[in-house]
Order: structure tokens, then sequence, then C-alpha cells
């Protein structure tokens, strides 16, 4: 969760190097090729208050979804998909980042983890959320995070630097704090 809370924006990869993209049409989620598509391969962080989870918002306002959609009958694997906004507390539209090392598993609120897919269609290119039911799909569910855009850090008054409690010297703490370092390393 800690690389989210500092990131702005960013870029997931799945294990397939195929980042997670939005599609034109405001509604399919799939995986693409860097070189395809970098604009709909970048997602906004939004941080969920009260919670170790995050919204991810596409290029086009939409938001990374867990939908109810199966991706073929009888498969467990339900489709990935992009929505608007239809209330703040949708938890659909919420992912828990799971550490695994340097990667990370997004958790949807059934359970589900954010998974890419690949073979033959309808598979190629999908991204969908499932449960780990197999052994050796653990791997397949990791993503890594490329962080675009970083936050700003808040600029927190260093009043440790005051030999009095005055007024003056409280403004003098603060502009010292406000020309450090804008940004977390």
């Amino acid at each position: 969760m800690e690389i989210f809370r500092k990131a702005k924006s960013v870029r997931l990869m799945s294990y397939r190097d195929k980042y997670l993209s939005a599609e034109e049409d405001e509604e399919s989620i799939i995986q693409q090729d860097e070189e395809q598509r970098r604009r709909e391969s970048v997602w906004t962080v939004e941080l969920v208050e009260g919670r170790d989870a995050v919204r991810l918002r596409s290029c086009f306002g939409t938001y990374l979804t867990a939908s109810n959609i199966p991706l073929l009958p009888g498969v467990t694997a339900k489709k990935a998909v992009q929505t608007s906004l239809p209330l703040a507390s949708d938890p659909a539209i919420e992912w828990e980042p799971v550490r695994d090392g340097m990667q990370v598993k997004l958790r949807s609120c059934c359970g589900n983890f954010l998974r890419p897919n690949g073979g033959l269609p309808p598979w190629r290119n999908m991204v969908t959320h499932d449960i780990s039911h197999l052994p050796n799909s653990g791997n397949k569910l990791l993503w890594d995070v490329h962080i675009v855009d970083k936050r700003p850090r808040h600029a927190t008054p260093n009043f440790a630097n005051c030999r009095s409690g005055s007024f003056s010297d409280s403004i003098d703490a603060l502009k010292t704090t406000s020309t450090q370092d804008q940004y977390y390393i």
C-alpha cells in the first residue's frame, strides 16, 4: 500500500510484460505492449479514506471495476471493466494492494485478484478477477507498479528550530520547511 500512497499516477505491468490499459470504448480493460498505448496505461491513484484500498481512474475518467460479468459461461473468472463513478462508496471500484516482495496483487471487494490472461481468444490480452485456485497461479496475479507521478509531500512546520514560542519564530520555521524537497523519494 505504501507505494500507492506515494504515487499520484501509476502504470501496472503484468508477468507477461504488458501494461494494464483502458480501451477507448470506456468499458474494456486489456493488456497492451508499452509502445502501443502509453496514455491509456496510466492510472490515477485515489486513496480510499479509512481503508487500505485504492481506486484506479483511467485517462477517460472511468474506474477499474470488478464486475459480476463472467468472461465465459461456466468459468469462475469475471471481467475487469471500466465504469463511471456511480457512488463514492461502491466497493466494486476499490482494490486492496497486497504486497508480495517488490510486486503487488490487487484484491477486489469480493476477495478475487486482478489477473492478466493469455492464450487463445477470448482469453488473449483480457484482464479478469478470479480466485487463486491453482498452485502455480500465484505469480500470474503479481503486478509491477511503475510510478508515473509522485504525490507532493505535505509541508509540515518544523517548530523544533524555534527558540521561543513567538509568532515570528513560527513563521520563520514555516518558511524553512516549505523550501525543502517537495516530493517523496
